[in-house]
């Protein structure tokens, strides 16, 4: 490995793929650039594992590392197939029950870790998982068995309402972010994209001021300030106001093609 690579993180949705799904040829063309490189790409996003894979034959590269449902799973190519090289899974019932009681309306998706989801309602299954990867069942049925990984939505409440409730619960003993409306992303404590990269960092070894991760919600505060902390952490152009406080670098939007101009800025 050379010592001038670089890790790269990149967020997905939002960042790396416009909102249909779709990725520019600008930003494929720096992608596949900084990957033929030596760089290392690591693909760092919410999505499970079998929604993230599909999106490499979309981006034409085959990363070592892949770091999946925002930290909780960790992928390690061998061969041409990925393994899971770490899984991180709690208990999620006590957190189900008191978000329930909170926001009676509630919707809520748990992940396991092969990827499947269970679902108590109507839920949008572009955010979570592919059909086939999602389960209708009883609220009690959520309860029986570890997670990686909780969604909950409440439709019926605006996300300044949301967030104050979900300030209100007191959630203990769980990693938690706000997703870009009546949208909450739970994980075991102490999970993250970060802890996640930064594990990945270290297997690799790449120096800490050659790390740039590039994201564009709430779920990408803890990957881009520690990106930033020695590196380069990037905000895309329509990031909230609290990810651009901890960014250090700010480019366009995703319909600006914003994460190619950042990537164009790293040495072939």
């Amino acid at each position: 490995m050379s010592p001038l690579s670089w890790l790269v993180a990149l967020d997905l949705d939002g960042t790396t793929l416009a909102e249909d799904g779709s990725v520019s040829a600008a930003v494929l063309e720096q992608i596949r650039r900084l990957d033929a490189a030596g760089h290392h790409v690591v693909i760092t996003t919410g999505r499970s594992a079998a929604t993230t894979i599909p999106v490499l034959t979309q981006l034409g590269i085959g990363p070592e590392y892949l770091i999946c449902s925002n930290g909780a799973v960790t992928l390690r190519r061998t061969g041409s197939a990925y393994r899971r090289e770490r899984v991180v899974r709690f208990d999620p019932g006590d957190t189900l029950r008191a978000i329930r009681s909170h926001l009676p309306g509630v919707r809520f998706a748990v992940e396991d870790e092969n990827g499947t989801y269970r679902f108590t309602a109507a839920f949008p299954a572009a955010t979570t998982g592919l059909d086939h990867h999602m389960v209708r069942v009883p609220f009690e049925d959520l309860l029986l068995r570890p997670a990686t990984r909780v969604v909950a939505i409440s439709p019926e409440h605006d996300a300044a309402e949301f967030a104050a409730v979900v300030q209100r619960m007191g959630l203990r003993q769980v990693t938690y972010a706000m997703g870009w409306s009546s949208w909450l992303d739970i994980a075991a404590e102490g999970v993250d994209k970060a802890r996640a990269g930064e594990e990945v960092r270290v297997r690799l070894g790449i120096r800490r001021e050659r790390v740039m991760a590039v994201g564009d919600g709430h779920i990408d505060l803890e990957l881009l300030r520690w990106a930033a902390e020695h590196g380069r952490g990037v905000a895309m152009g329509n990031a909230p106001a609290e990810l651009l406080a901890v960014a250090n670098e700010v480019t366009g939007t995703v319909h600006e093609d914003g994460l190619a101009v950042v990537l164009a800025t790293l040495p072939t």
